[in-house]
């Protein structure tokens, strides 16, 4: 099999061999780091253990060394629990989840870079409140993991993943497309369905600067995981639903690109400007 850059490419690829979206790319992954079928699944499946570790092992007490994360997770569960929640139940568990995920990649535990440390808490937050309140296994868990996979695969071929290159759009951007085709294959979506999540929740955060207060992946990324999520679960909500994107999943993702390189370097991972420019920002960086 030949290697793909696209989400047309790779679509019409599973289409071409009669393989539902997940296991093409799971066929290409074995390819390309020649290895069987049941160890690429055994490497996918770790992923996800790894994500519900570390879901399971926060603990709100812990903070970062800077101190500025941390116990944000916990506050959010203690809101759940109160049943004062506007929102209900699963969207505020998702909150909750992407709050604990960044928060433990803060205080430095073991997390699964998706695609990047800084977004590693948008796709665990997707994937598993919606997938206990969907009932869904965890073969399908393991197969939305592929297909996460394969957008992310596209993205960093056709953009970047690096807030240093493009912003924060191609992280908390990538993550939330990843995190939206994921869901949208546990759904029972198409092909098509899966590639209209994916370009319309990247299209919803075009534009989206890396501004670390202090140069740490901390503020304000902790919290824009909770975004990346949140707008992961509507689109793939919105596809599902059968709303599609006017613009093709790769124009999009091309379109990301062209915004990372007129993005001002001042705007992309140096702690410069934006939020890290305010003067709270300033004074944060200056301890």
């Amino acid at each position: 099999m030949s290697t793909y850059s696209s989400m047309s490419e790779l679509l019409g690829m599973a289409e071409e061999r009669k393989l539902p979206l997940w296991r093409a790319v799971q066929l290409f992954d074995c390819e390309e780091q020649n290895i069987t079928e049941e160890k690429s699944w055994e490497m996918m499946k770790n992923m996800l253990e790894v994500m519900e570790a570390s879901d399971r092992s926060y603990d709100s007490g812990q903070r970062s060394l800077s101190g500025l994360s941390g116990g944000d997770g916990g506050l959010m569960e203690e809101y759940v629990r109160s049943g004062r929640s506007i929102a209900g139940g699963l969207l505020e568990s998702m909150i909750a989840a992407a709050l604990r995920m960044g928060e433990c990649n803060a205080c430095m535990k073991r997390v699964v870079a998706a695609p990047t440390a800084g977004a590693c808490g948008v796709l665990p937050a997707v994937l598993l409140p919606c997938g206990k309140a969907m009932g869904s296994t965890g073969e399908v868990t393991v197969q939305a993991l592929y297909v996460a996979a394969g957008v992310g695969e596209v993205i960093a071929r056709r953009a970047s993943i690096a807030g240093a290159e493009c912003g924060c759009q191609a992280e908390i951007g990538t993550a939330s497309a990843m995190a939206a085709a994921a869901l949208t294959h546990m759904a029972g979506g198409t092909g098509e369905q899966i590639a209209n999540a994916a370009a319309l929740a990247m299209k919803g955060l075009l534009g989206l600067v890396c501004d670390p207060v202090g140069g740490l992946v901390e503020v304000p990324c902790v919290k824009r995981n909770v975004i990346g999520a949140v707008n992961a679960l509507a689109c793939a909500e919105m596809s599902l639903a059968g709303i599609k994107s006017r613009v093709p999943a790769d124009q999009v993702f091309d379109a990301m690109r062209d915004i990372g390189e007129r993005m001002s370097p001042a705007l992309k991972e140096t702690g410069e400007a934006g939020l890290a420019g305010t003067e709270i920002g300033k004074t944060i960086a200056g301890r």
